[in-house]
């Protein structure tokens, strides 16, 4: 997650040193919401085969096919993406350990085959698209609630089911740096606490990010989006848009703690 530091003189100096909030306090009932989506099950040793397709502007489309492996270890979690389809981007892969101590930076790992070069995703560069598409890096581990008071706004129905509708304000700077986004709506299901749609504000370029999964399964009894579509807009227009697809979805898969390492994303699939 992404901020700026800018004021002047001693303000200045004071700013760099100390985290900006921009809110006095958040709203209760919002937070236990929130916390509740945060400890909801979404399985363990998962295995599933993803299809990206990315669509421009004008309309053409490029579909990228992708195998995904995730497992838990403690309260963190290992995410390994191999890209096996088209050819220019074969054997890319990506890899992610998510820790749930919001103190800690999670750590990513993108290996480019055509230049057999590993690259550490620096903090700074979280905010960047992740493979040309409308997710960047920070969208690929989760959220620290710590960093973010939470607002209740009002309650809604998608598609025949109860939302309510939460605001979430960074609260410092660094977290709008990192993300990239200064503010954000989430709308999670009252009866399964899954956030299924979002609105992202990006800090540049004045564009916003819509999400919404349009597809919502229940798999071994653990709720999975296996269809989401993500839209950039600039006003009313989409400028850009990536719809993710997933496919053979399987939890319980034995996976072991040695295949989320750099060598192993570096042997390739």
């Amino acid at each position: 997650m992404n901020f700026i530091y800018r004021l002047i003189g001693l303000t200045m100096l004071i700013t760099l040193l100390i985290p900006v909030s921009f809110s006095i306090a958040d709203d209760e009932k919002a937070r236990e919401i929130m916390n509740k989506v945060d400890n909801r099950d979404d399985g363990d040793n998962q295995t599933s085969d993803m299809i990206m397709t990315l669509i421009d502007k004008n309309n053409k489309k490029r579909i990228r096919k992708i195998s995904v492996f995730s497992k838990d270890k403690g309260e963190d979690n290992l995410r390994l993406m191999f890209f096996i389809h088209p050819a220019d981007v074969k054997d890319t892969s990506f890899l992610t350990w998510d820790y749930d101590d919001p103190d800690k930076d999670d750590d990513q790992w993108l290996y480019l085959p055509a230049l057999k070069k590993t690259k550490r995703i620096a903090s700074s560069d979280k905010s960047d698209s992740f493979m040309g598409s409308d997710l960047n890096y920070s969208d690929m581990t989760s959220r620290n609630l710590e960093d973010y008071d939470f607002f209740l706004k009002k309650d809604i129905q998608v598609r025949g089911k109860d939302a309510w509708v939460i605001e979430a304000v960074p609260r410092s700077r660094e977290v709008i740096d990192e993300t990239g986004y200064t503010k954000s709506l989430l709308i999670v299901q009252k009866d399964n606490y899954y956030v299924v749609r979002a609105v992202n504000w990006e800090k540049t370029g004045g564009y916003t990010k819509y999400m919404d999964v349009v597809t919502l399964e229940q798999i071994d009894g653990i709720w999975v989006g296996t269809e989401m579509h993500v839209a950039k807009k600039k006003g009313r227009q989409t400028v850009h848009k990536t719809i993710l697809k997933f496919d053979n979805v399987k939890f319980n898969q034995g996976l072991e703690e040695d295949q989320f390492t750099v060598r192993r994303m570096e042997k390739g699939l």
